[in-house]
């Protein structure tokens, strides 16, 4: 398969020989809906805490006598349904994380990227260097493939500094 490589100027470079194993994988959504859903999962904290009857302070002794005063019978002041009283099925820290195998993660990268290469959406440039660590300089070359107002991902064989500081003060651009 040909792919063609541009500069930072938009214009023809050179035409590349790219592997049909990983750019010619036909697009299988719901392995990428599988490795969606797990690194979703994986990012949750599930920090999230309530505390149950036994944890809230208090509510050691009796409020009011069993027999004779006309109430409802109640063991403790803590329980669910009185107010200062603890969480029934509040949440409780866990993991939410989801192993997907390697091989799963795999075949999803590849259907992504050849739905990006036949969709038009996959750009390969020469070299992403730019000169000084200005925005607008950064946002010059987005506005020249046409990139200025789209979730842009950018991979770089190497981190330069100049593209990071560049690039960190605009919205949907993830290096």
């Amino acid at each position: 398969m040909k792919l063609t490589m541009k500069n930072l100027q938009g214009q023809l470079v050179k035409s590349i020989n790219a592997s049909d194993r990983i750019f010619g994988a036909r697009w299988n959504p719901t392995l990428v809906h599988q490795v969606m859903v797990g690194q979703l999962a994986n990012n949750r904290q599930g920090t999230a805490s309530t505390k149950t009857r036994a944890e809230v302070s208090g509510g050691g002794a009796k409020p009011f006598r069993q027999k004779g005063t006309g109430r409802s019978r109640i063991g403790s002041s803590r329980n669910p349904a009185r107010v200062h009283g603890g969480v029934a099925f509040g949440p409780k820290p866990r993991k939410y994380s989801l192993k997907v195998n390697k091989k799963v993660k795999k075949i999803a990268k590849k259907s992504v990227l050849s739905q990006k290469l036949l969709d038009k959406k996959l750009i390969i440039v020469d070299s992403f260097e730019i000169s000084s660590a200005k925005t607008k300089e950064f946002s010059m070359i987005l506005n020249g493939f046409n990139l200025s107002n789209v979730k842009t991902t950018i991979l770089l064989n190497e981190i330069n500094d100049n593209v990071v500081l560049g690039s960190r003060n605009l919205k949907n651009i993830y290096l």
